[in-house]
């Protein structure tokens, strides 16, 4: 004797076995779309590695010695950036970007002369092959560049600000219109033309 078919019982409806094996498989088709679509969504990008994650002794020779060089050239670009900045400040006469200006200028300069000198070291340990003493001078190099990417920032900040001095010796001229009309303003010039008419005769004698 055949059993009786068994009824499934979902949100409160029956459905016999033919309906059953048909709301499974969209159930199935609904759950492999849902998986393809967090599969091909886009990922956001990695954050930024910082330099103190990776270091210096994993970096190959080669790298070290392109790195450096690159990084010295990124802080050139930054004091030609850094003297036309200095330069705009002091055409517009303002002392007090002139000063913060040049207060970046000078550290960016230390730091630059810094980094020339630690390059020449930096080939000097890969070409007697000083491990210890090329990862010292390369990372001396990417502190410096760090260093000076953030005084470029202060740079743009200080160009940025709101407050304005101008300099004492500065001479302002100022242009009178030709048309006010001359004479002290304080004094005002009499009024002409003036007609006083008698008060009319009394008709009372």
């Amino acid at each position: 004797m055949t059993p009786p078919a068994r009824l499934s019982s979902v949100g409160g409806m029956h459905r016999g076995p033919g309906e059953d094996m048909r709301y499974v498989g969209v159930l199935v088709m609904v759950l492999a779309s849902g998986l393809a679509l967090a599969q091909t969504a886009p990922r956001p990008p990695p954050a930024p590695v910082a330099l103190s994650a990776e270091k210096a002794s994993d970096v190959p020779d080669t790298q070290k010695l392109e790195r450096s060089s690159k990084a010295i050239g990124s802080m050139r670009e930054v004091l030609r950036d850094v003297l036309a900045k200095l330069e705009e400040a002091r055409r517009a006469k303002d002392v007090v970007k002139l000063n913060c200006v040049n207060e970046k200028l000078t550290q960016i300069k230390g730091l630059l002369r810094i980094s020339e000198q630690s390059d020449v070291s930096l080939q000097e340990a890969v070409s007697t092959r000083d491990p210890t003493s090329s990862a010292h001078e390369y990372t001396k190099v990417m502190i410096a560049q760090q260093k000076v990417a953030q005084l470029r920032t202060e740079v743009e900040k200080c160009i940025g600000q709101l407050a304005f001095q101008a300099d004492e010796n500065m001479a302002v001229e100022v242009e009178e219109p030709s048309n006010l009309p001359g004479g002290d303003p304080t004094q005002p010039a009499p009024v002409e033309g003036i007609v006083v008419r008698p008060p009319p005769a009394s008709a009372v004698q």
